[in-house]
């Protein structure tokens, strides 16, 4: 039996324990578990618990960290709901567009982003597709507070659209004379087509907040229907280390505003390096975010890693994902498989035999992949994207004819309002 006195003084000694008996055997439990089936198990035992006291409803603070996993598995996702070769196709051309845009106009030294919509593209035409409600749906429709640096990705989408023209996008950054782009969305500079400014930095989450309070206060008044109203704020994860991104997290949490959405596309870089070179800004964000009271889903990876998760008996893979840093994750992005093999593979000898597609030992069913579907989650999130699609990611493998040439306008993709 555990000798409790030799445990480190906690605030749990100030509760009264009406049979520490029973106390000492929970505990002498895991010591035996940890023992003799190792730390991770007895860790993964008590998430159970934690999760199913969860479920039953008890009164216990909630973990503040999930694995670096999808937070809804393979086998819980529906199937997409669109057509996802068009909508690819959509995504590609929207991408090239925006990429081309910043890059003629930086022939005179007008500059742009690149990086921010190339990264959360899919994020974008998923929610023109699938979930934003235009305002004559029902009166109110949905807000959205985009993210300033992915402006070109909107205007790319627009010109798809057929509501911005060639002439338009080679005016991206260039509004004297009255017919140009601005650099960031504002309604004050491009009334028809934005709604809400988002820059500088940190003002887009803000205020994102506060609307959907305010929509909250609207409808509580009888001023205004606006419960079909929905708030949309698409974020960086560099965005985030302002201080007003975070400054009404908790009043969000407390009010229970839950029609209002986060979407932080964490590509790991900032204007000026990684965003966290030695850590994880995934897994900071989610705590701080479930700490204020938000219900956080994380889409991280996509298809090709479903028979590698099936193969991974031991939890390997698992505890190799979550000890990385960001920094390493953007040295492998640059260099060869051998380097990866040699350096994430490596380093365990289980991961080693994942590499080369052998199941561990263990496993009596590790060469059964899961079944591959899709999921939806609209929930406040740190995410790759807000379906998961469960495919590569589109490239803009489609070029034009010339370099620096927009790609076709003729198919018309109109937002899906509900």
């Amino acid at each position: 039996m555990t000798d409790l006195a030799r445990t480190q003084p906690s605030a749990l000694d100030q509760l009264p324990d009406r049979d520490p008996e029973e106390t000492a055997e929970w505990g002498a439990s895991l010591d035996a578990v940890a023992r003799a089936a190792g730390s991770h198990r007895a860790s993964y035992l008590m998430r159970r618990t934690l999760e199913r006291a969860e479920s039953a409803g008890l009164a216990l603070p909630p973990l503040l960290e999930s694995d670096y996993l999808n937070t809804i598995p393979t086998a819980a996702e529906p199937a997409f709901p669109g057509d996802e070769a068009m909508e690819r196709r959509i995504t590609a051309w929207n991408r090239w567009n925006a990429a081309a845009m910043v890059t003629r106009g930086s022939r005179d030294g007008l500059g742009g982003h690149i990086a921010t919509f190339a990264s959360a593209a899919w994020l974008y035409e998923t929610g023109f597709q699938h979930f934003f409600r235009g305002k004559e749906a029902d009166g109110s429709g949905d807000q959205l507070y985009i993210q300033g640096h992915a402006s070109p990705g909107i205007y790319a989408r627009a010109f798809l659209d057929g509501r911005l023209t060639e002439h338009h996008l080679d005016r991206f950054r260039r509004e004297a004379g009255g017919d140009g782009l601005p650099s960031y969305p504002h309604p004050r500079r491009l009334p028809w087509l934005w709604e809400f400014p988002t820059v500088s930095m940190g003002l887009g989450p803000i205020s994102a907040i506060y609307q959907a309070r305010f929509n909250r206060y609207l409808a509580a008044r009888g001023i205004k229907d606006t419960a079909n109203s929905h708030v949309w704020a698409f974020l960086g994860d560099g965005e985030m280390d302002e201080p007003e991104s975070t400054a009404a997290l908790a009043l969000a949490g407390r009010e229970g505003l839950d029609n209002l959405t986060f979407v932080i596309n964490c590509n790991l870089q900032r204007l000026d390096g990684p965003v966290r070179a030695n850590f994880k800004i995934v897994q900071e964000l989610e705590a701080q975010f479930r700490a204020a009271g938000w219900n956080v889903i994380k889409s991280l990876w996509g298809s090709a890693w479903d028979e590698l998760f099936a193969l991974d008996a031991s939890g390997a893979l698992v505890r190799r994902l979550r000890e990385v840093p960001d920094g390493q994750f953007q040295t492998y992005a640059t260099r060869d498989a051998a380097y990866i093999r040699e350096h994430f593979f490596g380093a365990d000898p289980e991961l080693a035999r994942l590499a080369r597609g052998s199941p561990t030992p263990s496993s009596p069913s590790a060469s059964t992949p899961r079944a591959r579907a899709t999921s939806p989650a609209r929930c406040t999130r740190p995410t790759a994207r807000p379906w998961s699609t469960r495919a590569p990611r589109p490239s803009c493998s489609r070029r034009p004819s010339r370099a620096g040439r927009w790609a076709p306008a003729s198919s018309r993709a109109t937002p899906t309002t509900r």
